[in-house]
């Protein structure tokens, strides 16, 4: 009977090595799937706490102090030099800051209302009363938008007496300025008022019209719309000049966003578009120009920065690769948010990915750190300061990031964060060979910004 039961014959043990295999074969497969899903499934835990973060969380980057000296603070924060503060030095300074609000209406003219009495007779002896003091309460008054017309009367004058002897008359007219629109009601001031309405404040032009309507004036859109277009001609010369000016800069700064343009010649009103932002230095003049193109390429930033040699600060975009004469600048405000949205995303249970992303934002935060401390200070001083206390700091990010890199996967949030510090390394640090530079392209995005949000408001720009 045992000898029945064995698996003796050679066919027997082959079938049972071959289902070994097969088993074994399906085994790996399988530990292969769960870790492909396990991967994805933390991938799409990561992206949904990012989309809870940006739609329900706070929108500011901003840490507490204990995440941004979470692993050396007392190191980061010593400094021997620094006296022992005192009592009296503390409530004066705090008392300081206090701001005055008279100090801010000094520069406004001021209505004087005064109340007298009708009759300054004393009730008790019938004397006449004197002014012994008074009483003063002040308040801002608003005084509404109006609208005037002003006529412009040029007076045509004729000679009298070729009039009664010549056979000619000389007729004379009195210099007036030209219209700034021809045959147009419009005024400098009201097209610079409408304009400033709705690409500073964002207004749209239907419900400025409907703002005109209470005035009792009916201006439709489209006359605002012409007169905005009409009214950007005149502004052409100041922008080119703006531009030369612009491009003869060693430091710039330039960044692009998408805006949706409706009624536009051979194309959808669905296509993106973008605007662009050129804009000098902060240890510049202020000069911040705009561009209009239809695509993102790089042509765009070629043909526009063409003639400039200098530092050009960017969000790490390629589009700004490859401009003669052009060395690029990195932002670590794009690196360090990286590092907050992996915080963001972090699932939960993964305290590792966690530590590991507070890491890499204390990095940067000590660097923003020393960014602030250097305010008010010269180039040079930045410069030898940089050098001295920021290159430490880097170089230690730098073995960080190498580090971390094979700890980590790559398409997580946190992988993404350290590879695009690696990929942006070599302009992350440029910014330590001139003490004009900025760590940032913060710039450039608070530029941008009010754009933005007329984006928001307006949703859709339209073009006549």
């Amino acid at each position: 009977m045992a000898d029945k039961m064995t698996f003796s014959t050679a066919d027997s043990q082959e079938e049972l090595f071959d289902t070994c295999v097969k088993l074994q074969y399906q085994n790996e497969e399988l530990s292969s799937t769960i870790e492909d899903l396990s991967l994805k499934l933390k991938w799409y835990e990561e992206q949904m706490n990012l989309a809870k973060a940006k739609r329900f969380g706070a929108s500011s980057e901003a840490t507490g102090q204990q995440t941004l000296d979470l692993f050396n603070e007392t190191e980061s924060e010593q400094s021997i030099k620094t006296p022992e503060p005192e009592l009296e030095k503390i409530s004066y300074e705090r008392k300081k800051r206090m701001t005055d609000p008279e100090s801010k209406l000094k520069d406004l003219p001021v209505q004087r209302i005064e109340y007298v009495l009708e009759d300054p007779t004393c009730p008790q002896c019938q004397g006449e009363m004197h002014v012994m003091t008074q009483e003063i309460r002040k308040e801002l008054k608003v005084i509404p938008a109006q609208l005037v017309i002003v006529e412009h009367v040029r007076n045509v004058y004729a000679c009298r007496n070729c009039e009664a002897h010549d056979i000619k008359t000389p007729i004379i007219k009195a210099d007036m300025p030209d219209a700034v629109i021809p045959k147009s009601m419009a005024s400098p001031s009201l097209v610079a008022y409408i304009m400033n309405r709705k690409y500073c404040e964002a207004i749209p032009l239907y419900r400025q019209e409907q703002q005109f309507q209470n005035f009792g004036i009916d201006l439709s859109r489209q006359n605002l719309a012409n007169w905005m277009i009409a009214g950007a001609k005149w502004l052409d010369f100041l922008y080119e000049r703006l531009h030369e000016i612009l491009l003869i800069k060693t430091i710039l700064h330039a960044d692009e966003t998408t805006v949706q343009v409706i009624h536009e010649k051979n194309r959808k009103a669905d296509n993106k578009s973008y605007m662009w932002v050129y804009l000098t230095g902060s240890s510049d003049e202020s000069i911040t120009l705009y561009e209009y193109q239809e695509t993102r390429s790089t042509k765009h930033p070629k043909a526009f920065l063409s003639g400039f040699k200098g530092y050009l600060h960017t969000d790490g975009y390629a589009g700004y690769q490859g401009i003669d004469g052009v060395k690029l600048v990195g932002c670590f405000a794009h690196a360090r948010r990286k590092f907050d949205e992996a915080i963001k995303a972090a699932p939960k249970g993964a305290d590792q990915t966690l530590l590991a992303s507070r890491e890499g934002l204390d990095f940067c935060n000590q660097l923003f750190k020393i960014e602030r401390d250097l305010e008010g200070k010269t180039g040079e001083q930045r410069q030898e300061t940089r050098l001295r206390r920021s290159k430490p700091i880097l170089e230690q990010f730098w073995r960080w990031l190498m580090e971390k890199q094979k700890q980590v996967l790559p398409k997580s949030s946190l992988g993404t964060a350290i590879q695009y510090c690696l990929n942006q390394w070599s302009k992350l640090q440029v910014y330590l060979e001139d003490g004009r530079l900025d760590l940032s392209n913060n710039r450039a995005e608070r530029a941008i910004k009010p754009f933005v949000i007329g984006r928001n408001y307006v949703s859709k720009l339209i073009m006549c």
